[in-house]
């Protein structure tokens, strides 16, 4: 490589050339390496034949050496674009009086500090140690770990295992239950760590064991979230891919065996500490293996894994050129080639692929920026949201739409005028007014109702009316008695009539004159004291302060029987309307008024849904919920919190009553359902605004 004529600038002496493994159409590869940068290139066969020919000083002359003596055919562009290529990536030497260019070329990748924070916040790696000289010793001494004895009984081990964990499925989740603490988290904690050092281990004495280098080990800051790393750029060295996919499938391959054994050790250990560690690492391994090493969508194993199985180095950003190029054909047809050609099932694939990866990413960056904000620091969460969107879709689409405007002369007129014309539609629907629909849950209750529920220590004497029965106003609805009482009201009575008596005789004894007036007194006491007691004996015989029918009587309830306290009797529900009561939720109340229609389908039941009207919305947040049926704790929709028996809601909802339209029986029972309210129509556009000003006003501490 050193013998170039002066008419091309020579490459760097450093960089060096070994054999890389076959490409996916058949023909031999060659991999470059940068030893200053650690960096390698994969070059296919018209790239080595032209360095190859590099003593010849001429592109034209090289491209023409390789028609002439090779079964390749090449252009003059095609040096062209190749050399292109090594002026970008820094592989040729710079010419005298070109290091002020150079260094404003490395100045430029390197941005601003402002820019470097922007794309490496999401990615920083910080190496911790140099490992290659004690992993030189460590490879032989571990060398049964890669034989194939074990691997057959790592694989028996981790079918015996998963079979006495299904046995015994039941403790295995209600351990996972008892882990659920601070303690259990720390725990999983110390499983984490061990599991990724072994992790990060498999793939550098892997690498190792094939003769590559291992310069660094560290911690990398994934969105903050501290993770292991291993340098293993030498793989590109090795001839065959699947060498590769070797190095490449350790860590999963290591974490899936200690996964193995850790589930063998819990099925056969007793009870105590090493059993509880041997569920901790096998949940733990199991779990984040396939969860998070094996995704393709981010650059873990699981990414070259695929971008080695496929033989397709920089998958990604592969994949996201032949998706951006399908784009811009499908809306303007500009008739350019594609950037690669592929057959037709790997083309469709890796623009399908491209597009998963891209709303992957889309929703994981957002979700983490959402738990950040509710559980960590939402000025915070805030911030990353705003340069997520920034980052990842308003940069990306604004560079795009530069690029069309750039083409936008090669368009075709009919198929760009339906594009801009689907994209107006598009844009129109997201700031026209759509029809709302609230959706949560609702109570079916008469709106009068009143229960009856037993005094302490009562028993019941006689039951007047059948379950179901009509009740006229001021007929009695049950008969109860109390000994108690029964004892209270005769020394009430008897003491009112002795005091009654001798207030009346105060007036012919001298003797008792002087007295007339405490007499008088303790009458009043005695009085006030029966009036008491008459109040009491109203609870035992309750009287309907209204028409209706009397419903819900247990049908094994007896005469003589002992009821308990507050024990619940019946109900005397009054004849005439129904309603349905509701809890909406602060975002959503204000696209509601009195007279909008409604719909209320009960749950478990067939029976037809019932049409309902916004009668009355509370004006106030509830601080209590009323309808405990309605409680995310039994089933209902509304998230709320106990304290000494009360539910309070977690966030603000607003108590909404709805009357019912058609009759219903008076001894219909109660009934839970679905309720769905025709509010005011909305713009998309203003929903996501006021949701987004309501969060910073709110944070803003307004």
């Amino acid at each position: 490589m050193n013998g170039v004529a002066a008419s091309l600038p020579s490459l760097r002496e450093e960089l060096s050339i070994t054999p890389g493994p076959r490409l996916v159409d058949g023909q031999p590869s060659w991999t470059l390496h940068d030893p200053v940068r650690n960096q390698f290139f994969q070059l296919d066969w018209p790239s080595f034949a032209m360095l190859e020919r590099w003593y010849l000083g001429d592109g034209a002359a090289i491209v023409e050496a390789i028609n002439r003596d090779t079964a390749l055919q090449l252009y003059d562009d095609s040096f062209a674009s190749f050399l292109a290529f090594l002026h970008e990536q820094h592989l040729l030497q710079p010419r005298p009086g070109k290091a002020a260019e150079f260094a404003a070329s490395r100045a430029k990748q390197r941005g601003t500090l402002w820019q470097w924070l922007l794309h490496n916040y999401l990615f920083i790696r910080i190496p911790l140690v140099r490992p290659d000289r004690w992993l030189s010793w460590l490879q032989p001494h571990l060398a049964f770990l890669f034989s194939p004895l074990f691997r057959q009984l790592t694989i028996g081990a981790g079918v015996v295992g998963l079979v006495g964990s299904y046995r015994e499925w039941d403790r295995f989740t209600a351990t996972l239950l008892d882990t659920l603490s601070w303690q259990g988290a720390l725990m999983y904690g110390v499983a984490v760590v061990f599991a990724k050092t072994c992790h990060e281990l498999g793939h550098a004495l892997t690498a190792k064991r094939f003769g590559c280098r291992v310069p660094t080990m560290g911690v990398a800051l994934l969105v903050m979230w501290p993770v292991a790393y291993t340098d293993t750029n030498e793989v590109w060295k090795l001839p065959r891919r699947g060498q590769r996919l070797a190095v490449a499938s350790a860590g999963i391959v290591t974490e899936l065996g200690i996964a193995a054994w850790a589930t063998l050790a819990w099925a056969l250990l007793p009870e105590g500490g090493l059993k509880q560690a041997a569920f901790l690492l096998s949940t733990t391994t199991w779990i984040s293996t396939l969860v998070i090493n094996a995704s393709p969508f981010m650059r873990f194993d699981g990414y070259y894994i695929l971008s080695d199985y496929l033989g397709l180095p920089n998958l990604h950003q592969r994949s996201f050129a032949l998706a951006r190029w399908d784009l811009r054909e499908r809306l303007f047809a500009l008739g350019e080639p594609p950037p690669e050609a592929f057959p037709r099932h790997r083309h469709i694939g890796l623009i399908v692929f491209a597009w998963v990866v891209w709303i992957y990413r889309l929703l994981l960056f957002l979700g983490i920026a959402a738990l950040v904000y509710h559980f960590f620091i939402k000025a915070l969460g805030i911030l990353m949201f705003v340069v997520e969107m920034g980052f990842f879709l308003a940069l990306p689409v604004w560079r795009e739409v530069k690029v069309w405007r750039e083409r936008w002369p090669a368009r075709q007129q009919g198929r760009a005028r339906r594009s801009m014309l689907l994209a107006l539609l598009l844009c129109a629907l997201f700031f026209v007014p759509w029809p709302d629909r609230i959706r949560t849950a609702g109570m079916l209750q008469p709106q009068q109702r009143m229960a009856l529920y037993a005094p302490a220590q009562s028993r019941l004497d006689a039951l007047p009316i059948a379950n179901g029965a009509s009740v006229q106003t001021g007929q009695p609805l049950l008969s109860l008695s109390s000994a108690e009482l029964a004892m209270r009201t005769g020394e009430a009575q008897a003491r009112h009539a002795a005091l009654a008596w001798q207030s009346a005789a105060a007036g012919m004894d001298a003797s008792t004159r002087q007295n007339w007036q405490v007499l008088n007194d303790q009458l009043a006491y005695s009085n006030a004291e029966q009036a008491a007691v008459n109040a009491d004996l109203q609870q035992y015989q309750p009287l309907a302060p209204y028409a209706g029918v009397l419903v819900d009587i247990d049908p094994d309830l007896r005469p003589g029987q002992w009821l308990s306290n507050r024990e619940y009797l019946g109900s005397l529900v009054a004849a005439g309307t129904w309603q349905v009561v509701t809890y909406v939720d602060e975002s959503a109340v204000h696209r509601i008024a009195p007279g909008d229609r409604a719909l209320f389908f009960a749950e478990g039941l067939g029976s037809p849904a019932l049409h309902l009207t916004v009668s009355s919305i509370d004006r106030d947040a509830s601080r209590t919920l009323g309808e405990p049926a309605l409680a995310n704790l039994v089933g209902g929709d509304v998230l709320t919190r106990e304290k000494n028996g009360v539910l309070y809601p977690e966030h603000a909802v607003f108590r909404v009553v709805l009357a019912v339209a058609e009759p219903i029986a008076a001894n219909h029972p109660e009934w839970r359902g679905h309720v769905t309210i025709a509010g005011q129509w909305q713009v998309p556009a203003l929903h996501f605004l006021r949701t987004a000003a309501s969060v910073v006003w709110r944070e803003a501490g307004f």
